[in-house]
């Protein structure tokens, strides 16, 4: 039986709700205290949660803790993680990882010399549909995959966020703040990504929020809203990427993939369960029958109904391949492939070129029901 790792969260946001309700659910792991900068906010997670809150510093310092999970905001992310390596904790950070390449590259080297793990966010592809299209495709149900498409659209979040603005600031946007669903989920399904190309806009140069105690202020947008993009992977398929806070309604399916036997409709990756369509040839589109995944079982209440949430997921499990010499599936490597396709269609929509990519990947181990079930601990 693997012991439980110390667990500290950095950073008292809404966010670490969902770590604080659900590590209990995964072997490896128990959160044993919490930070932030604001000492109320960590004070009132302590409470609720039954542990201590204590400073960041002293965090760090805590001989109980093996794991500093990083919570904060996209701007201080490196940061946090940097301190935390160099205090001898590894790191498991909130996407996105790094708001670049060379400071992931550092945070890898500082990690290496004292012979630490780094994990990130999102683990949302480790769910029951999304793996059970993993199987679709490593089994050659699908043919050879040549292309697809993504969609994450919507109007933006001033319509329901009370604090908004970082969302419209550099080191946001759609692309960073929720592109790390859809391309993690593409990279673990097809590989890594060789090229891109993109073209952005930004119709609106600030934003009005209109709920919660702030209702009708304006905040300013410096980042691009509206971008479409190309990705060339190393595979050969050719995927279109759709990401606006622009848009109304639209009727594009989250994620589709288009092999030489079928195509296969896959849901949406920021959550782990779903419905996933295929259809082999020309043959009629049909729900594939549900899967005995773990991942996939609705166990919370959303406002379409029941939803699966599974999140720490990826936690847990780089937790216990710390402790056997495996590698874990939201591995670094992964995460710092993700930055570098993000941040270059940034990039590409600014210059108009195509940007070649300069880091790249394995795809994480698959995770069946036998392995997913091995995360998680035991009833009562």
């Amino acid at each position: 039986m693997a012991r439980k790792l110390g667990v500290g969260i950095v950073g008292c946001g809404n966010i670490s709700t969902t770590y604080f309700r659900f590590a209990p659910l995964f072997k490896g792991i128990e959160v044993r205290s919490c930070a932030d900068i604001n000492p109320a906010a960590a004070k009132a997670r302590a409470a609720e949660y039954g542990v201590r809150a204590e400073s960041v510093d002293a965090l760090l310092g805590a001989d109980d803790i093996d794991i500093v999970v990083n919570l904060t905001i996209p701007s201080v992310h490196y940061d946090i993680s940097r301190r935390a390596l160099d205090a001898g904790k590894h790191v498991y950070s909130e996407k996105p990882f790094v708001l670049s390449v060379k400071d992931g590259l550092d945070l890898a080297r500082r990690a290496a010399r004292k012979d630490l793990r780094i994990g990130s966010a999102p683990d949302t592809f480790l769910g029951g549909a999304h793996q059970l299209v993993r199987r679709l495709i490593d089994e050659g149900r699908l043919g050879e995959i040549t292309g697809g498409t993504c969609h994450v659209m919507g109007r933006g979040m001033e319509h329901w966020h009370p604090n908004p603005d970082f969302f419209f600031q550099p080191g946001a946007g759609p692309v960073l703040d929720i592109g790390p669903y859809y391309i993690t989920n593409l990279v673990q399904l097809l590989g890594p990504v060789k090229s891109v190309a993109a073209l952005s806009a930004t119709p609106r140069k600030q934003r009005v929020i209109a709920n919660g105690p702030r209702n009708g202020e304006k905040v300013p947008v410096d980042t691009p809203t509206t971008i479409h993009a190309l990705l060339e992977f190393a595979g050969g398929a050719v995927v279109t990427l759709g990401a606006s806070w622009d848009v109304w309604d639209h009727r594009h399916a989250p994620m589709e993939l288009y092999g030489e036997a079928g195509t296969v409709y896959i849901p949406d990756p920021n959550f782990f369960g779903g419905d996933v369509r295929y259809t082999k040839g020309a043959q009629e589109v049909k729900n594939l029958p549900a899967w005995n995944h773990p991942f996939g079982v609705p166990n919370q209440r959303h406002s379409h109904g029941m939803m699966a949430n599974y999140r720490t997921a990826g936690l847990s499990d780089m937790a216990l391949a710390i402790q056997s010499g495996r590698p874990h599936r939201c591995s670094m490597e992964l995460a710092l492939h993700v930055v570098e396709v993000m941040t270059s269609i940034l990039k590409s929509g600014e210059t108009g070129r195509f940007v070649a990519m300069r880091t790249t990947c394995e795809r994480p181990a698959p995770l069946g029901p036998k392995e997913a079930k091995a995360l998680l601990a035991k009833k009562g």
